[in-house]
């Protein structure tokens, strides 16, 4: 029986050393927090800005991220958004990580489906979410750095959907679009359901679109759908690409695929 019990441990410790992350050096950056009357709560902002900002009178295109605290995804973005820069590889840029509250509940959209509603406690918060960044925090960011019109979003699962529902729904919101695994399984598929009737109604000013898609089996045919779609549509008015990675799974593809998605985005 001990044995079963050391064998067992084993596997335990093998499969959180799989799903561990690296650990990023947090890069020099600025934190300031806004007192959003939308939101009804703080919120904590996270700034990266390039090493010559400061030298320069340049203007930056701005990219935001969902997961964007220092303990979630803003590090390793930050972290490689220097390296692009100085390699060349992508022009400067201005990174804005927007620390979570309540994850689930900015990021995802209404659902119908009684399975979907048992992920948190309180969902279908994603319009208000994006009512706070179109009214509060663009503000805030226009002011507090210097900034050009044009601005983009990142994000992988859940800040994925959020992204592809943003392209559908308020496509003038950004400039590009870099989502990786949307979660688009959420609300029965709405989104890829309703994907060419959106795309019908889509905005004459030229909008980026850059996914990818894991071996995650409730994902990947999705992700596959919607690629079928654009395909098919083939807007004029929107440049895109599907980056198919069947080698990576849910938890390594935002690593796997962030620099060719930013160099896509943002290549000189």
């Amino acid at each position: 029986m001990k044995n079963i019990y050391v064998f067992l441990a084993c596997l335990l410790l093998i499969a959180c050393q799989n799903n561990a992350q690296p650990q990023d050096p947090i890069p020099t950056h600025d934190s300031f927090t806004i007192e959003s009357k939308i939101l009804s709560e703080t919120r904590t902002i996270n700034v990266w800005t390039p090493p010559n900002y400061k030298k320069s009178s340049d203007s930056l295109t701005v990219l935001y991220m969902p997961d964007g605290g220092i303990k979630e995804d803003f590090p390793h973005i930050a972290n490689t958004l220097a390296q692009l820069i100085e390699s060349k590889r992508i022009k400067p840029v201005i990174l804005v990580g927007i620390e979570n509250t309540v994850r689930r509940r900015d990021l995802s959209g209404p659902t119908e489906v009684e399975e979907d509603k048992k992920v948190a406690p309180v969902i279908g918060g994603a319009e208000k979410f994006r009512t706070f960044m179109n009214k509060e925090l663009f503000k805030e960011v226009e002011k507090r750095y210097r900034t050009k019109a044009e601005k983009g979003i990142i994000g992988e699962s859940l800040a994925g959907l959020f992204i592809v529902e943003t392209l559908f729904n308020h496509p003038d919101m950004f400039d590009f679009y870099i989502a990786m695994d949307p979660s688009l399984w959420w609300n029965n598929q709405h989104l890829v359901k309703n994907a060419k009737s959106n795309l019908a109604q889509f905005p004459t000013s030229p909008k980026q679109f850059w996914f990818a898609g894991s071996n995650a089996k409730d994902i990947a045919k999705h992700t596959k759908e919607l690629a079928k779609i654009l395909t098919e549509v083939n807007p004029t008015n929107l440049k895109w690409t599907y980056s198919n990675e069947p080698k990576e799974k849910h938890h390594t593809i935002y690593r796997a695929t962030k620099e060719k998605a930013l160099v896509w985005a943002l290549g000189n």
